[in-house]
């Protein structure tokens, strides 16, 4: 069983240095932070830690500005609290990404405890991840553990009433994920860039628009699955698929309506431009319903619900993108594996 944070009591956490892997990973405009959800979504965790007398460094990486330094007032202002500090990019040090052993081990001194809160960076296998689980008493931070819990429990409830949707543009991290839900899920609505690659496998010229070829033998097989449903009309813009169309719309709010677990990974349009958020935004309003117990994740997905002030509608927003689908991809993320998680 993987170690959790609520493991330890007071006594063993006061006074101790703690070492919190985060996930501070934003988007930054005109020197501003752009989009907070990821940052709060580890407040729980920091103000436990604080509570009980806990000395703590977050240690994160970030691939929008190359320092956290002017940052760190905006950080403490959205997390309320200015008692720690933050580590400089981890990504920055040539250890991090090769999962180096003594880089971890440099890493660890300074501190007694490992906690590990960032399930959306847990499928790498990074020093700051895996390696440093070797040198320290390691722990899953109160984020962590909700991740796992509410995955977990959409993987294991029962097919009937549970519907995947899955669209976005990161095709090959899909695929997996459908395999894994076609035993699992009553329904499996396909749109964005995903669905591409099953139009053209379906023989629809899709001409300009994005897919990957590597899945077209995958996309035949599935077809003829049943509960796969994939969009019969779609909005083109200089010859490329852009979004789903009405009609696909109605049938998969149709289908949505008839659930009570909704999965939710990937924009079903190019979100970014409003003409193209259509298919998106009338999926995110339905599945907003109290009698759906609904899970979404996904960077793109979380930033557009977030601008579309939907997010806190939803039962359960996993921080993971990559991570959340390979978690449902019923694959073993690393980071976890190193807290004892099986």
């Amino acid at each position: 069983m993987i170690k959790s944070l609520i493991d330890l009591t007071e006594k063993e956490l006061y006074g101790k240095k703690v070492l919190l892997r985060v996930d501070f990973n934003v988007s930054i405009e005109n020197g501003k932070i752009s989009g907070t959800y990821r940052i709060k979504a580890h407040k729980e965790t920091i103000d436990y830690l604080i509570s009980r007398g806990a000395v703590i460094t977050l240690l994160s990486h970030i691939t929008s500005v190359e320092s956290f330094e002017p940052l760190v007032d905006q950080i403490k202002e959205i997390l309320g609290t200015k008692n720690f500090s933050l580590f400089e990019n981890i990504r920055k040090y040539n250890g991090e990404e090769v999962n180096d052993e003594e880089f971890a081990k440099e890493l660890s001194k300074s501190f007694d405890i490992y906690v590990n809160d960032a399930f959306s960076v847990s499928h790498r296998n990074h020093a700051s991840v895996v390696a440093i689980t070797n040198f320290l008493p390691s722990y899953a931070g109160l984020l962590l553990t909700k991740e796992i819990e509410n995955l977990k429990k959409v993987l294991e409830l029962p097919k009937e009433g549970k519907t995947l949707i899955l669209g976005g543009a990161k095709i090959n991290t899909k695929f997996p994920v459908i395999k894994n839900f076609l035993d699992k899920a009553e329904n499996i609505l396909i749109g964005g860039a995903v669905a591409n690659v099953f139009l053209k496998a379906n023989g629809v010229d899709i001409k300009k628009s994005l897919t990957d070829n590597n899945f077209s033998e995958d996309a035949q097989n599935l077809m003829k699955e049943k509960n796969l449903i994939i969009p019969s009309d779609y909005k083109v813009s200089n010859d490329m698929i852009l979004d789903i169309g009405e009609k696909t719309a109605d049938k998969f709010i149709e289908t949505i309506n008839k659930s009570k677990i909704v999965i939710w990974n990937g924009p079903l349009g190019k979100t970014e431009i409003p003409e193209f958020s259509y298919g998106s935004e009338r999926i995110a309003m339905d599945i907003v319903n109290p009698n759906i117990f609904s899970l979404v994740g996904g960077g793109d997905t979380i930033a557009f619900l977030e601008k579309n002030r939907l997010l806190d509608k939803f039962s359960y927003v996993s921080t993971g993108g990559g991570a959340m689908l390979e978690f449902l991809a019923g694959k073993t993320l690393p980071g976890l594996a190193a807290l004892g998680y099986k």
